[in-house]
């Protein structure tokens, strides 16, 4: 499969995680960010046009297709008919359900990794030490700082888990395995718990209408699936080491539960 430049590549997404630790094992954010910019590219094109398709769904379904967690969509059964099948193919369009929420995450952190105080947003260790010093984190409920980076970087963690789940099931599977069961069972054990109880069921539904593992593994563009899987082994034990480094700091200061 040729890819054009525009298309998702799983190499240039991977190597961006493999290059986030530095030789003190922080955790870089200018090229954990580039990961998640690789992720959402493709998916920005297929949510614009399903924010504009949305306009000509009726009322109730277009509200029903925008079940909000922390301000992101998710697609629902009943405007699935409005979505164009394109965006099943590539792997950064698994992202439609928190797509929104994703880039816009990103968006934040481009902001404070340029901004005025740039200086303390080059690792995460150092981010959170001077937002926590600082006190710049709503740690009971969102109040004077709901786009802190210690909070926009805990939703990208949440949802880095879920993609090192998803891809590990992926590449461990069987030929014939089930991606939607693969989806499930990774979501549940991971983004699940921060969803309400509507964008769950949303989510699985719309987990049922999934590719096959090998459509999903051939729409990474490294090659064969053999290629593709070969690959995620390289890759994956970084991904799973920089969310483990995350995942222990901010249980260190507490910040697992921010609002």
């Amino acid at each position: 499969m040729a890819a054009s430049e525009s298309d998702f590549n799983l190499k240039v997404v991977l190597v961006s995680f493999k290059q986030c630790l530095n030789e003190a094992e922080e955790v870089q954010l200018d090229h954990y960010l580039a990961g998640w910019r690789g992720l959402v590219r493709c998916v920005g094109e297929t949510s614009a046009r399903r924010q504009a398709l949305l306009a000509t769904v009726p009322g109730r379904s277009r509200q029903a297709a925008l079940c909000p967690e922390d301000g992101g969509g998710v697609p629902c059964p009943e405007v699935s008919a409005y979505t164009p099948h394109r965006f099943l193919n590539s792997l950064g369009a698994i992202f439609s359900f928190i797509s929104k929420d994703v880039a816009t995450k990103v968006q934040i952190m481009e902001g404070l990794c340029g901004g005025p105080g740039r200086e303390h947003y080059s690792t995460l260790q150092s981010m959170v030490a001077y937002e926590v010093g600082h006190k710049l984190v709503d740690l009971e409920r969102r109040a004077r700082y709901p786009d802190s980076g210690c909070r926009t970087v805990l939703r990208l963690h949440r949802a880095l888990r879920w993609l090192q789940l998803f891809l590990e099931g992926l590449r461990t599977s069987p030929e014939d395995a089930s991606t939607a069961t693969l989806c499930t069972e990774s979501y549940n054990a991971s983004l699940a718990a921060f969803h309400p109880w509507i964008v769950r069921r949303a989510v699985t539904v719309a987990f049922c209408t999934l590719p096959a593992r090998r459509a999903f593994l051939e729409a990474m563009n490294v090659g064969p699936p053999e290629q593709a899987v070969e690959m995620l082994s390289e890759a994956l034990p970084f991904i799973e080491r920089v969310y483990s480094i995350s995942q222990k700091l901010y249980a260190e200061h507490a910040l697992l539960g921010l609002p």
